[in-house]
């Protein structure tokens, strides 16, 4: 995902944009949350000269990577290692602590670290290397890893990507399911979302070209926020941009509609750890168990739980470890 959202309570920002947040703050200002943890095949190790122990998993400010952050934490723990979660505003930080080794593990998304990346390497206008193929993304990804001493775990059934929703009464009325019921429908629509979605590729300029959707205009309410939802179940707006794993849609009588033809990249979920200090197989077999486990609907419902019930990241994560027999 790429466009720089307004937060929700959830995350804040998206598509795209939760994790290709705007660059702030200082490295100094990081916040340290410590995981207990402890297990008796302990692995010490160097990191950047540090002489730390154990496994530093770096968390971005968003509710569904402090969730991921802490059931990558249980997982590693099981497996013997020391862990803790450092907490980091966003990628344009945890990424150079993370070649470096002062941070070891990150939750990330496969196409948009695989565009952040690009960019890195070859500029801000670089031709784009992800796709909606899985495959092809995850490999363009561990390409440009590689290079910088990161291993690329393999993905997911869990995705986050951009998704549009509608209210439920509305999808009734014109018997929507999918993007191009929308787009043979033939209504013209208003979408909330962010100013980019003007320019975006997957956003007007996709639903345009893609479904033949009738966009009249975009409401820059923000992606995902509860200001864009709202306008939408009132019937100012039609269509609002979010993500797959919102989980307050229902509070608002959306639905999403299934993007059929793939407008959208592959925005896996996946592991990227320091090669170095944390790519050996104990560590990748014990996160390998919780990715094929994972869903994009139990990641929905772990946000929820966050979001909605106000629980702490760590204790959800715990309770769906035990439940999947993880921890």
């Amino acid at each position: 995902m790429t466009l720089t959202r307004t937060a929700p309570p959830r995350r804040p920002q998206r598509p795209g944009a939760r994790r290709a947040l705007a660059a702030g703050g200082t490295l100094a200002a990081l916040t340290l949350v410590v995981t207990a943890c402890s297990g008796s095949d302990l692995e010490e190790k160097s990191a950047s000269g540090t002489g730390k122990g154990g496994l530093v998993i770096g968390s971005a400010g968003f509710t569904e990577s402090e969730i991921l952050a802490e059931l990558y934490s249980g997982v590693l723990t099981k497996a013997g290692y020391k862990t803790s979660v450092k907490k980091v505003k966003n990628r344009e930080l945890y990424e150079p602590e993370l070649e470096k080794g002062r941070i070891d593990v990150v939750p990330e998304y496969a196409a948009t670290m695989a565009e952040f990346l690009n960019a890195k390497k070859n500029g801000p206008k670089a031709e784009p290397v992800a796709s909606p193929d899985t495959g092809k993304t995850v490999a363009a990804l561990r390409k440009l890893a590689a290079p910088r001493g990161l291993k690329v775990l393999d993905p997911g059934k869990a995705v986050d990507q951009n998704a549009f929703a509608v209210a439920g009464k509305y999808a009734e009325k014109h018997k929507l399911k999918t993007l191009s019921d929308l787009g043979a429908s033939k209504q013209s629509v208003t979408i909330a979302a962010g100013d980019e979605c003007e320019t975006r590729p997957f956003c007007r300029p996709g639903l345009e070209k893609t479904y033949g959707i009738e966009v009249e205009g975009i409401d820059p309410k923000g992606v995902g926020t509860s200001q864009s939802k709202q306008a939408v179940k009132d019937g100012k707006d039609q269509l609002v941009l979010t993500t797959t794993t919102d989980a307050t849609l229902d509070q608002f009588g959306l639905v999403l509609l299934k993007d059929d033809k793939k407008l959208q990249n592959a925005d896996n979920v996946l592991p990227v750890v320091n090669a170095k200090d944390a790519g050996g197989k104990k560590g990748a077999d014990a996160l390998g168990k919780l990715t094929r486990t994972l869903t994009t609907k139990d990641l929905t419902e772990l946000n929820r739980k966050v979001d909605q019930e106000r629980l702490k990241p760590a204790d959800v994560a715990d309770a769906y470890l035990k439940d999947k027999g993880l921890a």
